[in-house]
């Protein structure tokens, strides 16, 4: 391969990349948050990676299933719980939890401290829901439409019920 042919591939692939602490978009909802650290954009779509920061005791959403993505939640400190169809498990620093498409889901932070995950998201696209989310409001009628958009099946009606379950902290949608 000559030197152009190089060059010209290189920057096919794109450049490489330092997403440092502090320097990546954020949104925190009350408990439980986002930060963007690499967009679909960045990877040709094939997926996209967010950091959920969650505090104690907190319940991150109601039961939800996607139709077109897996998730990929790497544990990086504290213990994640999550209700996976009907598995309840827990998931300590270190641990990585697959939710695959299709199966209805929900996640908490199960401890006293602080909980941090890296979530994989595959084929990226979900990681924009809560770009839209934090632009629109809060409200229940704008997270049904997204939930369209985005092709999620949501209960929040499920929320009470799974917080008196697990003695979690209701997300602040």
């Amino acid at each position: 391969m000559t030197e152009t042919e190089q060059e010209s591939s290189r920057d096919e692939i794109g450049e490489p990349t330092v997403i440092r602490p502090g320097e990546s978009d954020s949104f925190d909802w009350g408990g439980a948050g986002i930060e963007w650290k690499i967009d679909g954009t960045d990877t040709d779509g094939n997926f996209a990676i967010v950091h959920h920061p969650i505090a104690p005791r907190t319940l991150v959403t109601g039961l939800h299933r996607h139709h077109n993505e897996d998730e990929y939640s790497y544990v990086l400190e504290g213990t994640m719980g999550a209700l996976l169809g009907d598995e309840v498990v827990e998931a300590e620093a270190g641990s990585w939890v697959f939710k695959p498409r299709g199966q209805w889901h929900t996640f908490w932070n199960a401890g006293d401290e602080p909980c941090h995950l890296i979530e994989v998201i595959s084929p990226a696209g979900f990681e924009e829901f809560f770009r839209e989310w934090r632009e629109g409001g809060d409200d229940e009628e704008q997270l049904r439409e997204l939930g369209e958009k985005y092709e999620v099946d949501a209960d929040l009606d499920s929320i009470p019920e799974l917080c008196e379950r697990f003695e979690l902290n209701p997300p602040q949608l």
